[in-house]
């Protein structure tokens, strides 16, 4: 996996969020593999989004310190939305029947050159435009093996390619 993946806000809310530790652990392994190999990529609508969901998930919570949580995204150098991503967002809504928010969010992934939007929001595999929907919950984090095995060695029937070999007799 060396494409960039788009990061929705819910999996890094699920990535601090207790209730449900099956889904904390899986957000948190993408979260580190993507910061690990330089991966993640984001938005500042995502950023924002992700601060408002934790304040009200978390009301006991220090602002300061869910701000510290979400603020270390910015070193993704997140998607601001401007007018060219509300021009690109405009036609995703238009073309995928998508909502407002979600074509905001498929919008940033495509500007960003992002081939995976890992979302638990969108329908899993879908592929809009050059972006794939994928939830992190039902994607494996490495890339799965082959299936199968390659052919052994067999000769081709084909004389090789470019010029012909000069034999003795010649």
């Amino acid at each position: 996996m060396t494409a960039p993946f788009f990061v929705d806000a819910n999996v890094i809310v699920y990535a601090l969020d207790p209730r449900d530790p099956r889904k904390r652990l899986r957000a948190a392994n993408w979260l580190d593999h993507l910061w690990q190999h330089g991966l993640g990529r984001t938005s500042t609508q995502v950023i924002s989004e992700s601060y408002a969901t934790l304040r009200r998930l978390k009301r006991d919570a220090p602002p300061e310190e869910l701000w510290e949580e979400v603020e270390a995204y910015l070193a993704w150098n997140p998607q601001p939305v401007n007018d060219a991503t509300l021009i690109d967002a405009r036609t995703v809504e238009i073309r995928w029947k998508l909502s407002w928010w979600d074509s905001l969010i498929v919008a940033a992934a495509r500007t960003q050159g992002c081939a995976v939007l890992l979302t638990e929001d969108l329908q899993d595999g879908a592929v809009i435009g050059s972006v794939t929907v994928r939830s992190p919950f039902t994607l494996e984090l490495r890339e799965p093996k082959t299936a199968y095995a390659a052919a052994p060695g067999v000769a081709s029937l084909h004389r090789p390619r470019g010029r012909p070999r000069r034999t003795a007799l010649a």
